[in-house]
């Protein structure tokens, strides 16, 4: 039997592009609440949370970016003339963004600047990143293996909402992180944010459950035809089930169960995407097949993703294992 190596390449690029959005998702929502912390040992604690891990979490998003040039470079080809312009605007946010976890440190007087720099990369990245997300859903343009569409196809209300929508996510994601990784009045202030964003998170969801399959005649086949009807009631049911988790850890004082169930639905939220998408990389123009590298060219590219990628998770692990528990207030990465 062949082995079907785009299906697997597939699989691994999906998997980094969840890996980066589950982990630096909460560094980018620690990000976005950082105005909400108006005392400076706040915000220092609050990014001490995150200086350890935040770097190495943006390896998922070179993995997957990389990975796409050079497994399914049609597809690459296709999508970036496509997202240049969220794209660029999202890089340049997660740029000032990291800038500003070393300089914010080097300075008292234009500190202010930092912190907002900090705020500001965050909320634009994680914005651009739910545009981008939102081009895509709403289908790409392919005409004789090219992008056919404009330059700004991208903005529609639908994406808009999507970059809304991921920004209130992650806020989600970095409270519950706060919640998990701090104590007394700071993991209290994150508590109570934690609640309304699980809420606001779980309608957002509901929203584009109800949005996107009038985009696509393929996503409504997918979500209301047999037998994928089937996910139609599972995935609503177990992103509930996460959310009665949240507000009942948040009520009942646990730390890391409200963070853990937030992630859940994240996970819970991406196979929703891959039911709607499956079997395109660019939704309804080029499947993962017409769109993948030579066999030979992927079956070279396999060997070295099966010796890094148990590195990158064995690393990461290892970080978050050094780093675990409460933080210490007295002590920090700076």
């Amino acid at each position: 039997m062949p082995i079907d190596l785009p299906f697997i390449w597939a699989g691994i690029i999906a998997f980094a592009v969840l890996a980066y959005v589950i982990l630096d998702g909460f560094d980018l929502g620690v990000g976005i609440l950082f105005p909400f912390f108006p005392e400076k040992h706040e915000k220092d604690l609050m990014m001490n949370s995150v200086a350890p891990v935040w770097d190495g979490n943006e390896t998922w998003l070179v993995l997957g970016g990389g990975g796409l040039l050079a497994v399914f470079p049609l597809a690459y080809a296709t999508i970036l003339p496509a997202l240049y312009a969220p794209l660029i605007i999202m890089l340049l946010g997660l740029i000032f963004r990291g800038v500003a976890f070393e300089y914010r440190w080097r300075t008292k007087r234009a500190e202010y600047l930092w912190n907002w720099a900090f705020t500001g990369g965050s909320v634009v990245a994680a914005f651009f990143q739910g545009v981008a997300l939102g081009a895509l859903v709403q289908g790409i343009p392919v005409d004789n293996r090219a992008y056919s569409g404009g330059w700004w196809d991208w903005l529609t209300p639908f994406s808009l909402a999507t970059g809304a929508a991921l920004v209130i996510g992650y806020a989600l994601l970095g409270a519950t992180w706060l919640v998990m990784k701090t104590e007394g009045e700071i993991s209290d202030r994150a508590r109570s944010f934690a609640l309304p964003l699980s809420f606001a998170t779980v309608g957002a969801m509901g929203v584009f459950s109800l949005w996107t399959p009038w985009l696509e005649p393929l996503y409504f086949e997918r979500w209301f035809n047999f037998p994928t009807l089937i996910f139609s009631v599972i995935v609503p049911a177990l992103v509930l089930g996460c959310l009665y988790v949240i507000v009942n850890g948040l009520r009942k004082g646990h730390d890391a169960r409200p963070f853990l169930a937030a992630l859940g639905l994240f996970v819970l939220g991406y196979a929703g995407i891959g039911i709607s998408f499956y079997p395109y990389i660019v939704p309804t123009s080029l499947t993962i097949w017409e769109a993948a590298a030579p066999d030979e060219s992927l079956a070279f590219l396999l060997v070295g993703a099966v010796i890094l990628v148990p590195m990158i998770l064995g690393y990461t692990a290892y970080a978050y294992w050094v780093f675990r528990g409460k933080l210490n207030p007295d002590e920090g990465y700076h």
